[in-house]
């Protein structure tokens, strides 16, 4: 038989957080943030852990109070080396600006990956912090979110972005 990989880090540990569009689980790893996504309910049980959990509650706390417009806390990603590229370049749009697929696959150097830059956002695990909801279409529409379009909007509209 042979050795597979560990699917989870078993120093990892996480949190919910009941936000203004829904429960957010957070999970970070001895690295920094792994997760951030959106749930159906909390968990029975949480594994708290560090001041990366604390920090980004915080953080996600003012983000939503619309006192903090960026996060700086440290990240622990994990994806190919396209979705990396995306994630860093999603972190480059600015609090109240938004960005079409075919100006972030510029950003990456890859005009052509537009419809890639889509299913690499959707498959961002730190949801706000690596800021997906501030892609939209080339035409101006909301274009599609992983966490639903209601959720999208509420957060472009935090922003104040109108679409």
């Amino acid at each position: 038989m042979r050795n597979l990989p560990k699917l989870y880090n078993e120093t990892e540990h996480y949190c919910w957080y009941d936000s203004p569009i829904g429960i957010l689980k957070i999970a970070e790893d001895d690295q920094g943030i792994t997760e951030v996504s959106f749930q159906e309910e909390i968990g029975a049980d949480q594994k708290e852990g560090s001041l990366y959990l604390e920090k980004t509650l915080r953080q996600l706390e003012e983000y939503f109070a619309g006192i903090r417009r960026s996060f700086d806390v440290p990240l622990s990603l994990k994806g190919t080396e396209f979705q990396m590229k995306v994630w860093h370049a999603l972190k480059e749009i600015p609090y109240g600006h938004t960005a079409c697929y075919q100006e972030v696959a510029a950003m990456i150097g890859n005009e052509k990956a537009s419809r890639a830059i889509g299913n690499a956002n959707h498959h961002n695990p730190v949801v706000i912090i690596v800021p997906c909801h501030r892609v939209i279409r080339a035409d101006g529409s909301i274009g599609g979110y992983g966490g639903g379009i209601e959720r999208k909007k509420y957060l472009l509209n935090l922003e104040g972005i109108k679409l």
